[in-house]
């Protein structure tokens, strides 16, 4: 693994736990009628502390962009899960509460199971599918299990709603993360021209806004546990199927890696959830507040 790729994806993972952190302690105050509403990105602009988390989060993206540019979307990805780590290290300075039995057990679960994941499969790169098909079949796929989601999330707006969001954001900001490396493949090729010819990065565009407005929704709505690590376990996942499934990325496939891949995602979803329903995190909405506004701090 080099050393690069490993330095920008945790710094990306650095990035987006701070900011996930500071935009949901500003979407708990938003107006609940601006639910899966583009108002609801007009609203919280208001909010400096909001930009501030909107700015990490960019800064994530755009490093992890880099990072996908130098290595493979499954070697990434699970590096970027590990931004769970600081978002609960920044809550838990607001909250001042101890890591606990659970933390410890959350972090090295997660830590673990990215090491096992990663030395086990050995993520390299290979000749990208050139079947259009398997493309989007496969982003057909996560996007209409996105869109089922959030179909029913609207129905559960306040008990599972935020986790159906963030699930569906989840899966989102894994196939924007799988375009945006082809996209970057395109502009390495054949400069700018080259990408905005294609539909690539306009698909992450609107990947991007869309997830936003599901993530926001989802941290209005309920506390950082409920949806944070359903956001921080479908992305990883969404972007491997999409690294290997029609990106050319590489694992070994016999049957001890396999064991061994298998166990190290199931490790990094069983530490995101610890990790995530850490009392660190912070609270958000409850059901007795209809009629929040939106306060700068």
């Amino acid at each position: 693994m080099s050393v690069l790729v490993l330095i920008l994806a945790v710094s990306a993972a650095c990035c987006l736990g701070f900011g996930f952190v500071l935009q949901q302690n500003a979407a708990r105050q938003a107006p609940l009628s601006d639910f899966l509403s583009p108002r609801l990105l007009l609203d919280l602009m208001k909010v400096p502390r909001w930009l501030g988390g909107i700015g990490l989060m960019i800064a994530g993206m755009v490093l992890g962009a880099i990072a996908l540019g130098q290595g493979e979307v499954s070697l990434v990805e699970p590096l970027l899960a590990t931004n769970l780590l600081f978002a609960l290290a920044l809550s838990r300075k607001q909250t001042k509460q101890p890591l606990g039995r659970q933390g410890w057990a959350g972090l090295v679960l997660l830590a673990g199971g990215v090491t096992a994941f990663i030395v086990a499969g050995e993520p390299r790169g290979g000749t990208a599918v050139t079947d259009p098909f398997r493309h989007w079949l496969i982003i057909g796929v996560m996007i209409g299990l996105a869109l089922l989601l959030t179909t029913y999330a609207k129905r559960s707006r306040l008990s599972w709603g935020p986790v159906l969001l963030a699930l569906a954001a989840g899966l989102l900001y894994g196939v924007q993360d799988a375009l945006t490396r082809v996209s970057g493949q395109r502009f390495s090729e054949g400069g700018l021209a080259e990408l905005l010819t294609g539909w690539q990065p306009y698909a992450v565009l609107a990947l991007g806004v869309t997830g936003l407005v599901l993530v926001q929704s989802a941290f209005e709505t309920a506390p950082l546990r409920m949806s944070l690590p359903a956001l921080t376990a479908a992305q990883p996942l969404a972007g491997i199927v999409c690294g290997v499934g029609f990106l050319g990325d590489r694992l070994h496939t016999d049957t001890a890696a396999l064991t061994w891949e298998a166990l190290g995602l199931a490790a990094v979803v069983a530490g995101i959830v610890l990790l995530g329903m850490h009392p660190a995190m912070p609270d958000g909405a409850t059901q007795s507040e209809p009629t929040r506004n939106l306060q700068p701090s």
